[in-house]
């Protein structure tokens, strides 16, 4: 910036201008370091800066003016106008007419030029340019402060791509301070968290979701500290809706943010990044475990064609259908006549075959005694049997307690909380249920869980089938 011609540095007051007092806030001698001050207030701007009095001669040129051009300020200063030497001479009445005519219009104006640096070369400038008064209000100059085009259009871009960020963005966007809270919040991450874009404004995390504020505050913390991770992350988490609390999956990313005016880098917060990608990670899971289950099936039938005995091919099918899907399994058969038959509504069960209750290992033989399996009426698998259709089960959200006594009285294992029966039908018959059970670490069973143990039970009813024909 610009220094005063007493102080002799970058910057000149003008050629023929004394030190005085009073206008366009250069001080007079009463105050012999205001023009220091002023000379460092010019020197300082991150813009291009020169002035011109009321005649067009340069009376301040300051060192980002240096650098842009070449020129230096005790080149610049006292010249009269760009003609010659910052234009091309073409070009300079047409500059400084446009230039000069801002001493007697309204505010600001924003003009385009090429302007010539010291080495001969060309530099596309955008400046703008306002009238310096007096202190009788009368036009005393024109002060012009300007940039490179490419370098004006960068910052514009930067803002224009902020404004776009913040209003018109597909994914969220959000601002985290240092304290790990919201600063500023775009309208689709105000849509995805379910509350206002100024509601989240200064709230910590953990009253914005349900789950998932530990790993993603983990997150935000590592980015402060480390800087931006390498690749994005998916995080679930739950937000809460009026209905409830909604599990969604947001692919995040993270950009540490840092102040470019610090000498040191210093962290203002995080940027943070996200797009909701539930349907889509719902559809893999689906059908990673689709192809899983299928295998399962594939394998558990290539080993039940080895197996002599079509009851031990029916654990077979249990033992690689309880992989991934349940905790527990008993397979049931009817006793005496189908459920029906005999003119009774109750079917009697008679164990077959069962998990080991203790350790884990492959499913057992049972039920050598023939004796029925003490269900209560209105039994899971008696309902089944009855129906000839799928029944599920649940304890429902009451205590480990209650819930170990469900499943007791049901003559189950005591830590299952879920339940699955699903019919065995062969030839048009009902031969018993195969039970599945989940204790309460797993979700409780869904439709796709309900088809899937529906195929196992077409397997393990052709093999008891294939048993009872056998015996007799």
């Amino acid at each position: 910036m610009s220094a005063s011609r007493r102080s002799g540095t970058t910057d000149e007051l003008g050629p023929d201008e004394p030190e005085r007092g009073g206008g366009a806030g250069v001080s007079g001698p009463e105050d012999p370091g205001g023009s220091d001050l002023l000379a460092a207030l010019l020197d300082g701007m991150d813009a291009a800066l020169c002035a011109f009095d009321a005649d067009g001669v340069v009376t301040h040129w300051n060192r980002e003016a240096e650098r842009i051009l070449g020129w230096t300020a005790a080149e610049a200063v006292g010249r009269q106008g760009f003609a010659g030497w910052a234009v091309r001479s073409a070009d300079a009445e047409e500059v400084e007419g446009r230039l000069l005519s801002a001493m007697h219009a309204p505010g600001r104006q924003v003009h385009e030029f090429a302007l010539v640096t010291k080495d001969g070369g060309r530099v596309l400038v955008r400046t703008q340019s306002a009238a310096v008064r007096g202190p009788d209000g009368k036009p005393a100059g024109v002060y012009c402060a300007f940039s490179e085009v490419h370098a004006q259009i960068d910052l514009e871009r930067s803002i224009a791509l902020s404004e776009a960020l913040f209003e018109d963005a597909a994914w969220g966007v959000v601002l985290v301070d240092a304290d790990l809270r919201p600063a500023v919040v775009n309208a689709h991450a105000a849509r995805a968290l379910g509350i206002g874009r100024t509601s989240a404004l200064g709230r910590p995390l953990g009253e914005l979701l349900a789950q998932g504020v530990e790993e993603l505050e983990g997150a935000l913390t590592h980015v402060l500290a480390e800087g931006a991770p390498p690749a994005p992350a998916e995080m679930w988490v739950a937000v809460r809706t009026p209905e409830g609390e909604r599990r969604r999956c947001w692919r995040s990313g993270f950009l540490r943010l840092a102040s470019p005016l610090a000498e040191e880098p210093v962290p203002l917060g995080v940027g943070w990044m996200f797009q909701d990608v539930t349907e889509a990670k719902q559809g893999e899971q689906e059908a990673s475990l689709l192809r899983f289950r299928a295998n399962q099936l594939h394998r558990a039938a290539r080993a039940a064609a080895e197996c002599e005995d079509p009851a031990e091919a029916a654990t077979v099918h249990l033992d690689f259908a309880l992989a991934g899907f349940a905790d527990h399994a008993l397979i049931d058969r009817v006793a005496g006549p189908p459920p029906g038959d005999d003119g009774t509504a109750r079917a009697r069960l008679v164990r077959v075959a069962a998990t080991p209750s203790g350790a884990p290992g492959p499913s057992l033989l049972t039920g050598a005694a023939g004796l029925p399996v003490r269900y209560e009426e209105g039994h899971p698998a008696l309902q089944c049997v009855e129906r000839g259709g799928t029944v599920r089960a649940d304890a429902g959200g009451v205590s480990a307690e209650r819930a170990r006594e469900w499943a007791l009285a049901r003559q189950w294992p005591g830590d299952c909380v879920h339940a699955l029966c699903a019919v065995l039908r062969s030839r048009g018959r009902t031969l018993g249920v195969v039970t599945f059970l989940r204790g309460a670490a797993r979700a409780g069973f869904e439709r796709v869980d309900a088809m899937y143990a529906e195929d196992v039970a077409a397997r393990i009813a052709a093999a008891l089938d294939l048993a009872a024909r056998s015996a007799g």
